[in-house]
Formats: C-alpha cells, sequence, structure tokens
C-alpha cells in the first residue's frame, strides 16, 4: 500500500516539473537589462507592456518636448515621437550593465518641427563603446528606428552623441535591452561574430503580413515581404500558424515568433507543375561591408508530392543545393528551421534572395521562405557607417591614374605583347614543363581534399604554373597598395613580374562562394581562346590553398569607372561607341568562334576592361557556360550573374541562351549612354532602375535627360537613333526577339559611321536609301532622310522614336 502511495507522489511529482517546465517555455523574454527611455518626455509613456521612463537621465543638456503631433500614424510606439532631447554638444549616456553579452540598442528619430526647432536640419554622429553606429547622420522625414546589436564586455554602456560643427543632435527615444544567448551566433563559419557589432537591414516577415514588437520576445518588427519581390506573379502568401511546432532542441520563439514561421511565400507551381521559375527578393544594401543573413523555414504547407525540397541562392551564388526540410527537421511537420550565412559585398549595393525548384527527379517544383534577416557587420575600422567605406575595387589616385595614361605611347601595345610573350618564355623555364601537377600537394578550396584538386587540375589544360612565390614576389607579398580591384571571387592586385611585365593577379580567398568550379572555369574557358577583345591568360596558381589566376593588365581599369564613381577622365561619344563595338567583338566571337558557343552570363560594365589605347576586352569568365547542342535551345541551370543585367526570361525560367548575353549587354548599351549605375538607390523611386526609367522616358517622349550630361552635345541624332533602338531590341522581354551579337555588331558599326568624323565625312559616308530599308532611319520616320537630322534638338528626335514605335520596323535583322 505505501509503495502505490509512493509511486502515485512520485507520478504527481513529474506531473508538476512537467507542467512547470511548460509554463516556464512559454514565459516571454524577460531581459536582465531593459533600459526604456521616452526622451524628452516628463511623464513615464505605456506602450503595450512595457513601460518608457521619462527623461531623468543626468544631462545639462536642454529637453524638447512637443505634444501636438496628432498626424503621426498610429503604430504601438507613434507617441515615443512626441518628444525629443536635444543635444547641442558632446554627450554621453552611460548604463549599467548587469549581464554581459549581446544586447539590443535601438534608437527612435522623427525630425519634426516647431517655432524653435526643426530637428530636421539636425547632424550628428553616433558612438557605442569603440564602435561608430551613424556618422554626420542626417534623420528621415518620417518616424523610424535605428536598430543594433553589441557584444557588452563590461560594466557599463556608453551612448555618445557629437553633433556636427553649427548642428545639434536628437533623439525620440532609448532601448538597451539583453538579448537571449541563443540569438546572434558567436561565429558563422570562419566568421567570429562575437567582437562585431551588428546593424539591423531588414528584418521580413514572408507571406506579406507584419508583425508588431508585441508579438516578438525581444520586440523586433517584422515587415511584409511584397515590396521586396521582383516577380510577384510567381508566389503565393500562405499560412499556417497552428502547423508551427517548437521541438525540444530546435530553435525556439526567440529565433523568430510562430507568426514568422507560421506564414510564408511559396514559388506558385500548382497551376503548371512544370515551372522552373525562381521567387526573388531584393534588398538594398551599403557596398564595402561583410553581411549576416539568416534564413527561417518553415514546412507548414504539403505540396503535391509530399516532400519539399528546392534551391536557396544568394546573388546567385547557391546558399543550399537540395534543401530538404523533412530531413533537416527529422520529419516533424511545422518544426522550425533556420540557417545562417555570412557575405561580402563590395561593387554592389544590393542582395538578392532567391528560392526555387530543384533538378531532383519526382520532385515537386516548389519552395518556400518564412523569414529574413539581415544585419550589417561592423567593419575593420570598428565602423556600420557607409561613409567609413573605402571600397577596395577603386583604382590607383587620380596622379598615378593620369600617369600611366600618359605614358602609353603609339607603340604601347606592341611592347605589351612582347613583354607578355617574354613573361611567359620566362615562366616556363622557371617551372617544369609541362608542369606535373599530379605529384603536387595544392588546395584550392578549405573544405576540399587534396586528391580532388588534383584530379581536377591534372584532367585540364589550363596553361601555365606559376609558383606562388613567384606571385608574392610580383605583388609585393599582396601589398594592400597593389590592390586594384575587389569582387566576388576575392582581390585583383597590380602585379610586376621578374622582366618588368605589368600582369593582374587575381587572388581568391578561401571562403569566396565562386569556390573552386569558378577557379577551374575560368582558367579552361581562357586557355581555351585568344582573341583581341577578351582579356588573356598568363598563367595561374593553385599552390598553398590558394586560387590565383594571372591575366593581362588592362592600364586604363574598367568601363564602369569611366562612365560614373570614379575621376578618371570622361569618355566621349565615339570613345564609347568603339568600347562598344570591341565588347561586342569579343562576346561575338565567345558565341561563334568555336564548335560550342560559350555564353559569358556575367557581362557588365565592371567586367569590360580598357587597356592603355582604350581597346575594351571582355574579362571574368568564371560564371561562363558551353552553350546548348545543336538540337536544343537552351541549357537548363540555376540562375548566376549581376542584378539588374539579369535577362528575365532566363531569371524566371532559368533556361539559359546567347540572348542572355545580348541582354545584358543591351543594359552595358545605356549606362553607356546615360553615364549612370544600373541600380541607383539614391535617386527617386522612378528612376532606380536604369532600364525601366530609360525605357518610361522613351515611351513619353520626356528622354533629353537620359543622355549623359558630359556627352549630350556631340552625339549626332542620327547615330543616338541607331544606337538606342539597338538597344532596346537588345532588351527584348523574350530571346526570340532579341538580335544576335553579330546583328548588334554591325548595328553599332554603323551608329559609329552615322556619327562620322566631321560634317564633310558625315556627308561622304552617307548610304543610299535603298541601303537604309533595313535601318531605324527608314521612310517611317516622318522627319525624312539623315541629312534632315543634323542639327535637329534631341527632343524631336525623340519624339519621332516614340512615334515610330508602333510600326514594324526592320531596324535589327
Amino acid at each position: 500500500m505505501k509503495t502505490n502511495m509512493d509511486f502515485a507522489i512520485f507520478q504527481l511529482l513529474i506531473l508538476v516539473l512537467f507542467m512547470l517546465f511548460l509554463m516556464c517555455s512559454s514565459l516571454e523574454f524577460d531581459p536582465v537589462d531593459n533600459y526604456l527611455i521616452d526622451c524628452g518626455s516628463s511623464e513615464n509613456t505605456t506602450i503595450g507592456d512595457r513601460i518608457f521612463l521619462a527623461d531623468n537621465l543626468n544631462s545639462t543638456q536642454r529637453v524638447f518636448v512637443n505634444t501636438s503631433l496628432e498626424f503621426i500614424p498610429s503604430t504601438y510606439s507613434s507617441s515615443l515621437y512626441k518628444t525629443a532631447r536635444i543635444l547641442n554638444e558632446t554627450s554621453k549616456f552611460t548604463f549599467s550593465i548587469k549581464k554581459q553579452g549581446r544586447h539590443w540598442i535601438r534608437l527612435y528619430f522623427f525630425p519634426f518641427s516647431n517655432e524653435k526647432f526643426n530637428l530636421s536640419s539636425a547632424k550628428f554622429s553616433v558612438s557605442a563603446q569603440n564602435f561608430t553606429l551613424l556618422k554626420n547622420f542626417q534623420p528621415l522625414n518620417s518616424p523610424f528606428v535605428k536598430e543594433y546589436s553589441l557584444n557588452i564586455t563590461s560594466n557599463s554602456l556608453v551612448l555618445t552623441f557629437t553633433p556636427s560643427a553649427t548642428s545639434f543632435a536628437f533623439v525620440n527615444a532609448l532601448e538597451v535591452i539583453s538579448l537571449p544567448d541563443e540569438v546572434i551566433p558567436v561565429d558563422v563559419g570562419i566568421h567570429n561574430l562575437r567582437t562585431q557589432a551588428l546593424e539591423t537591414v531588414v528584418r521580413v516577415n514572408m507571406g506579406n503580413i507584419a508583425v508588431l514588437p508585441q508579438n516578438d520576445t525581444s520586440w523586433r518588427s517584422w515587415e511584409p515581404d511584397e515590396r521586396y519581390l521582383t516577380g510577384k506573379n510567381l508566389v503565393q502568401f500562405v499560412s499556417n500558424t497552428r502547423a508551427v511546432n517548437y521541438t525540444r532542441g530546435g530553435p525556439s520563439r526567440n529565433i523568430a515568433p510562430p507568426l514568422v514561421y507560421g506564414t510564408a511565400t511559396r514559388l506558385q507551381s500548382e497551376k503548371d507543375p512544370n515551372t522552373l521559375a525562381n521567387v526573388t527578393w531584393s534588398f538594398d544594401v551599403d557596398p564595402g561591408f561583410d553581411y549576416f543573413i539568416r534564413f527561417h523555414f518553415c514546412y507548414i504547407v504539403k505540396g503535391p508530392s509530399g516532400d519539399l525540397i528546392f534551391n536557396v541562392f544568394l546573388n546567385s551564388q547557391f546558399v543550399f543545393k537540395y534543401l530538404d526540410l523533412n530531413n533537416e527537421t527529422s520529419n516533424v511537420f511545422g518544426a522550425p528551421y533556420y540557417m545562417d550565412v555570412v557575405t561580402r559585398l563590395d561593387n554592389r549595393n544590393s542582395i538578392g534572395i532567391s528560392i526555387g525548384p530543384t533538378d531532383v527527379r519526382n520532385a515537386y517544383p516548389d519552395g518556400l521562405l518564412n523569414g529574413l534577416e539581415i544585419m550589417k557587420i561592423s567593419n575593420f575600422k570598428g565602423s556600420l557607417d557607409a561613409s567609413d567605406v573605402e571600397l577596395q575595387s577603386s583604382l590607383p589616385a587620380s596622379k598615378t591614374k593620369t600617369w600611366l595614361i600618359l605614358g602609353s605611347t603609339i607603340g604601347g601595345s606592341i611592347t605589351c605583347i612582347v613583354l607578355v610573350v617574354l613573361s611567359v618564355l620566362l615562366c616556363r623555364s622557371r617551372t617544369r614543363a609541362p608542369v606535373d601537377h599530379s605529384t603536387e600537394d595544392h588546395h584550392t578550396t578549405v573544405g576540399s581534399t587534396t586528391e580532388e584538386n588534383k584530379s581536377i587540375i591534372s584532367n585540364s589544360n589550363m596553361g601555365y604554373w606559376f609558383p606562388f612565390r613567384a606571385v608574392q614576389e610580383a605583388t609585393d607579398n599582396f601589398s594592400e597598395s597593389m590592390v586594384i580591384g575587389f569582387g566576388g571571387f576575392g582581390k585583383v592586385y597590380k602585379g610586376v613580374l621578374r622582366d618588368n611585365t605589368k600582369v593582374a593577379v587575381k587572388r581568391g580567398f578561401p571562403q569566396s562562394q565562386q569556390g573552386l568550379s569558378e577557379f577551374k572555369t575560368e582558367v579552361e574557358m581562357l586557355s581555351q581562346f585568344r582573341h583581341r577583345h577578351l582579356v588573356s591568360l598568363i598563367g595561374y596558381c593553385n599552390e598553398k590553398n590558394e586560387m590565383i589566376i594571372i591575366y593581362e593588365y588592362m592600364e586604363n581599369g574598367t568601363l564602369k569607372d569611366h562612365l560614373y564613381g570614379s575621376d578618371l577622365p570622361n569618355l566621349n561619344w565615339r570613345q564609347r561607341l568603339e568600347i562598344c563595338i570591341g565588347s561586342a567583338k569579343g562576346l561575338h566571337y565567345l558565341h561563334t568562334g568555336s564548335q560550342k558557343a560559350i555564353i559569358h552570363r556575367d557581362v557588365k560594365s565592371s567586367n569590360i576592361l580598357l587597356d592603355e589605347n582604350l581597346r575594351a576586352k571582355v574579362s571574368d569568365f568564371g560564371l561562363s557556360k558551353i552553350g546548348p547542342e545543336i538540337d536544343q535551345t537552351h541549357v537548363s541551370t540555376a540562375v548566376k550573374g549581376s542584378f539588374g543585367y539579369l535577362d528575365p526570361e532566363y531569371l524566371t525560367r532559368q533556361q539559359l541562351t546567347e540572348k542572355s548575353d545580348v541582354y545584358s549587354f543591351g543594359v552595358v548599351m545605356f549606362e553607356v549612354l546615360c553615364g549612370r549605375p544600373v541600380i541607383d538607390p539614391s535617386r527617386s523611386k522612378e528612376m532606380v532602375n536604369l532600364v525601366e526609367w530609360v525605357r518610361n522616358c522613351l515611351r513619353t517622349g520626356d528622354s533629353e535627360t537620359i543622355v549623359d550630361s558630359t556627352i549630350v552635345r556631340e552625339i549626332r541624332p542620327e547615330s543616338l537613333i541607331k544606337f538606342v533602338k539597338t538597344a532596346e531590341k537588345c532588351l527584348e522581354e523574350y530571346g526570340v526577339d532579341r538580335p544576335t551579337m553579330g546583328d548588334v555588331l554591325w548595328n553599332l558599326e554603323y551608329a559609329l559611321k552615322l556619327q562620322g568624323k566631321d560634317e564633310k565625312t558625315r556627308q561622304e559616308n552617307e548610304i543610299s536609301e535603298n541601303q537604309l530599308e533595313n535601318s531605324v532611319l527608314s521612310t517611317e520616320f516622318s522627319m525624312g532622310s539623315m541629312a534632315d537630322l543634323a542639327g535637329v534638338s534631341m527632343s524631336k528626335v525623340f519624339s519621332n522614336m516614340v512615334k515610330a514605335e508602333n510600326k514594324d520596323s526592320c531596324d535589327i535583322c
């Protein structure tokens, strides 16, 4: 009897403990450090179940109060923006820290104004410990929050506000709260986050549903994802919060709340099970920083097959190939899952996130994403401000550039060729010929085995091998002063061989997303062809864990740097046409110069290099792909390339053709004409995307503004029309409607001929009426012959282009 009673008590005890466990697991996170301050307010402010204390901080600074702002949107925190603390001199806010570790720091700003102050005129900097959060900051004209995360290892946190000269600082509200230890990892792969500060760039809830701070354990705000989608017709928003099943050992509510894991944006494939489209989101970011990215997944809606296998991409590179949520969550339906990635961004101001179907047989074309967080990581200066970035892709100082340009001579190209030949012969004499790579112990990527690398190298005819010590010597041991470029693969250095030959040395870093396959592809491609408008390979090195490619040195850098974003001399219209023609010749050779076409797949202005004579050469073949077989129309492959240049047909269908290069080249042509970036977030909404803006201007006839102001006076109208119509044809939605690169080349050469050298030459170069029948300047234009176009205003020229838009034209065959 006693035994039975003891057993009953034991059972009751277990039940009580279990109930206590459930109660504890359901409690909201209770931060040890929890400072909430309504700055400038004389009384406490209650927001949900949180109390923001009146601003009683010890400070001699003035407090400015305004309670008449009834027009502020009635969000959960709208009352926090009605008051502000004004800081006329450097001011420090000190917070006692009870628990060391990660903390959220949230700064609330809204530059309202009254008869005494106009907060929009404020300009100031903010720092925390040794990190710069904001520098010469001028707040936007709407309420917003700047959110940061710092790992605090002392007993206090000091926030410092420093007004700029003749200005002041202000803040509407402050938050300093502890984070749950599990939210931010100590490291991601080889990246150590322990000593880094983070800034929240965007936190998005897929399924197009906002999550307010009061529904998140750490009071985070999650915004809907629809505004970031690039193809809204491809998606389906789904919701099933009841399916979310937080399992022991898996992500908790502190990682993301049920409203995040219970909603998703999904590939719309039920109507067409054969679809091969990717769902893509695009986010604006500051270049020159590393970014911490967290993907949230939860299998809340079963597809027809019962399995959910898909690919995940970041900037067209695989993050996860064949992601099987069933396998990752031990077949627990509704179990949350997340993965973290760190990526480096240089020379691009956007992050593209995509999900898409796999090529796994019997896998239903599907994919979903539940949430996404993007955080900027502080740089080597300890700064999170974009003004503290020195992009490593910039060329040497202007004086050096000028000296290099002036130092080129008529015989420079001949000398360069001779030196390259001598360097190759010298390299052969210094290395074994042929090099027996099968006996070398080379590691090209972290995590790959020696045997794998041996087989890849030994089975490839990959040109001349350089020992690592020779590359070190050529680049002054990879001195930062020799850096001339920076990309997804790694840094590019200027090098000088022992015979004084200048070379460009591209050195991949171990964590490069491109890695071994792109290294091998580029060297193999460059080993196969030689063309005056393709950058030449000199050699490579895959010794001591290195992936290094050595090219001929291009004295004048990239086409992009000559169009915008640098202090290089402006190119005139004739030079721009000749550069386009040279680039088109290089691409035409790729498409037609061998038994199978080579598709470049990453045509953009930064991949067109210029030698000392401004001759254009296409570079960077790491993403190149062999074209389709004779009996095929396309190559089915994952989407890779650069946002803004991607062929929409390739992006949605994953079907790659030579016409994908043609589309990208059309974008480059508009860059050349307009002298501005393809994507420019600093411009007004309708002008952010170059292609959309130009098309709209051409459609409305308001088109004079699209031409780069430095060349607008020198372009002959007939040459301009030919150029613009050719670019428009390249940018047709469907590849079948686009010209070949051969057609594009013919039209560009014709546009150059129409430009002429002077009035006399232009008249001598005029072509008969019969030859003009296949030209954009045919009699369908009411303005008449070419001679009539000389001296006509740009607005008239574009006006007639718009009128002719709906007529059938044989502009490009």
